[in-house]
């Protein structure tokens, strides 16, 4: 785009003919959306702008490139600011602040704590927070990782081969510890699947400690946890500094499994429709340029920059190509167990309920909700697939994912779940906290 003497954007007419498309998108979106409010959708969107929190994890890429690449800018919004949070505990209490009172609107965040916001189960005095699952952002790629001192037992995808190690630690008087990001987040839950599934018990027979993301390598190195769940690029970056090894990625457990999620304040959205609309469109474009393969090397050089990461590309590149390098000689490469962002037709990024009903379902299962929790109406009541849908319309999608389920899912251990029936994956567990 040229500039003038005074350094303001001289638009050509080629940026005018993307401006009116792209705003025309909005205004058909935003009329789906309020048919009977011609004139605030006419109008665009309600505010340019909006406050949205990230953690330095890979799968935040599609914010940032919506960021860096002027998308919110192209929809209508571009005070949208993408602020980084140190810990989702950080995030949660920014969330509840909200971005009029100096916190967020929404952002990148687990899954899971759209639930725990919503019902207020990890909220300050309980106290519910409405939120909304606009789009997920990203499938695998996360990884559970192990101190190095565990290297001779070649730990993979079964857990049971640290079950003797750690037992004889806590006979000594001092458990392992295990560290995840968010009680009742994905982490936790990965977590606590793969020690499960290996005849573990996460509540018993170790110290489930919770480490932010970033911080996760610098704990290792220092012998203050034996083994992590963490997202990207974090598990690489130990594997490159030698402080330990992964034994397994999330996709090998549950693959294609869902991971985090644009989520936002109820209030926000109910009251600035439009610009939601202008948020998720210019995230899920993002979303599109993330999943070619041909764009791998420059995301990875932008979102490692110092203000987003401040992580060497190098320790970003490989995973999300699928090259994943598992340390001690282990390597593989050109895996589908890559970062996944959009899909052939978006479901990746479709927030089908049927996933939400499972985590709802395992957090049942920690004991994170009562058994007696409405799944269905919690899952209802912050589940806007509906947006999405109107999202993708504005996008000029038309061959979209629908409907509420994506069917039964298969884990590595042999369970399934049917989300028709989440009891008889209950009864299936041995080891779980829910009776």
């Amino acid at each position: 785009m040229a500039r003038t003497d005074t350094g303001i954007p001289k638009l050509n007419r080629r940026d005018l003919l993307a401006g009116a498309t792209a705003t025309a998108a909005l205004l058909a979106a935003a009329r789906q959306l309020l048919p009977s409010g011609a004139h605030a959708a006419a109008a665009g969107p309600e505010v340019t702008g909006a406050k949205l929190g990230f953690i330095a994890l890979t799968d935040s890429a599609p914010l940032i490139i919506a960021k860096e690449k002027g998308l919110f800018e192209k929809y209508g919004v571009p005070n949208v600011e993408v602020l980084k949070q140190a810990s989702w505990g950080a995030t949660r209490d920014n969330m509840a602040l909200g971005g009029d009172s100096g916190g967020i609107d929404g952002g990148h965040i687990l899954r899971p704590k759209v639930h725990l916001y919503s019902s207020g189960a990890v909220m300050q005095n309980k106290q519910p927070l409405p939120m909304y699952t606009l789009l997920s952002l990203n499938e695998d790629c996360q990884g559970i990782s192990v101190a190095q001192e565990y290297a001779d037992t070649d730990v993979r995808l079964d857990s049971g081969a640290l079950k003797e190690r750690f037992a004889a630690k806590k006979a000594a008087g001092k458990a392992a510890s295990v560290a995840m990001t968010f009680p009742g987040g994905t982490h936790d839950l990965w977590m606590r699947y793969w020690l499960a599934a290996g005849g573990i018990d996460p509540d018993k027979d170790v110290d489930l400690i919770v480490v932010p993301p970033p911080q996760m390598v610098a704990n290792m190195k220092v012998g203050n946890m034996d083994a992590f769940c963490v997202g990207e690029p974090w598990n690489e970056q130990l594997v490159h500094q030698k402080i330990g090894f992964t034994a397994l990625t999330t996709g090998e457990m549950w693959f294609r499994h869902p991971e985090k999620i644009l989520g936002m304040r109820a209030a926000f959205v109910d009251k600035n429709p439009n610009a939601t609309l202008a948020i998720m469109m210019a995230t899920m474009e993002a979303q599109q340029w993330c999943d070619k393969q041909e764009n791998k090397q420059e995301m990875a050089e932008i979102i490692g920059r110092r203000q987003w990461y401040n992580v060497p590309t190098a320790d970003i590149i490989g995973r999300i190509k699928g090259d994943i390098n598992y340390g001690n000689g282990r390597t593989a490469a050109g895996t589908n167990l890559l970062m996944k962002f959009w899909g052939e037709k978006g479901e990746t990024s479709y927030p089908w309920k049927s996933l939400d009903t499972w985590f709802m379902t395992e957090n049942i299962r920690w004991g994170k909700f009562p058994g007696t929790t409405d799944v269905k109406a919690m899952v209802d009541n912050t589940n806007r697939s509906d947006l999405w849908l109107q999202a993708a319309k504005g996008l000029g999608l038309t061959d979209t994912p629908s409907g509420d389920s994506r069917g039964i899912e298969t884990f590595f251990d042999g369970k399934v779940f049917d989300p028709t029936d989440p009891t008889a994956y209950l009864d299936s567990l041995s080891i779980k906290a829910f009776a």
